[in-house]
């Protein structure tokens, strides 16, 4: 069973660690739907951090689609995060049609040798996600998807969630459910769907936002639930 948390500056590192997150996402611009973090962040944080860190691969907030001048910026930047030794990266692609952009995809991933590759949850907004699951299945380097299976938060979402779970269970893919979870309705959803790995953003923070700390109590109820 994998945790995994966000987080958007070096304190966020540390102490995800310290209440027992198992793998980070660190992004930072998260009003903006997360952007590629700075160097010394990426730097710093894997110097403090033993656990795993995906670094998101997003040069602006614009959109989910990307041109070649992005593609420069987004290979640069997955250079960088092999350099400074993260564990892998985190990106997502959509064509105007909402599809998954296999162009783009495919240059990343060529970039990405030897990384750990999560697909963001830009997967929720695909117009259909069994193509989109598919469409995935088809790159081995992609290990996972994060994912609430649909745009509604994941609590709202168990039957989509358990079919997904359902549908990569014929791949390697794994599903990483997020969006919408906190410590107070964790327990019934992981009971609906037990996914392997969960990932958490607000929902573990001191009053439930991104402008206050990791709350150790929230995480500690996590892992009880996870423990259980």
């Amino acid at each position: 069973m994998t945790l995994e948390i966000i987080a958007t500056s070096l304190t966020d590192v540390k102490q995800a660690e310290a209440y027992g997150a198992d793998r980070l996402e660190l992004c930072t611009g998260i009003a903006e739907g997360g952007i590629t973090p700075n160097y010394g962040l990426i730097a710093e944080a894997v110097k403090a951090a033993a656990i795993p860190i995906n670094v998101m691969i997003r040069p602006h907030s614009e959109s989910f689609m990307y041109n070649e001048d992005d593609l420069t910026v987004m290979k640069k930047d997955i250079q960088m995060v092999r350099e400074l030794g993260a564990n892998g990266i985190v990106i997502g692609a959509l064509t105007a049609d909402d599809m998954i952009d296999e162009a783009v995809l495919k240059q990343l991933l060529d970039e990405a040798q030897g990384l750990d590759v999560t697909f963001h949850r830009e997967f929720d907004f695909a117009r259909n996600q069994e193509e989109a699951l598919a469409c995935l299945a088809g790159y081995p380097q992609v290990k996972r998807i994060l994912t609430s299976a649909g745009q509604q938060p994941a609590p709202q979402a168990v039957q989509n969630m358990k079919q997904l779970m359902q549908l990569a269970g014929n791949t390697h893919l794994e599903i990483m459910a997020g969006h919408g979870l906190k410590a107070d309705n964790f327990a019934k959803f992981y009971k609906e769907t037990e996914p392997k790995e969960v990932h958490f953003g607000s929902g573990v923070r001191e009053k439930g936002s991104f402008s206050y700390s990791i709350d150790e109590r929230k995480m500690n109820d996590i892992k009880t639930v996870l423990r259980s």
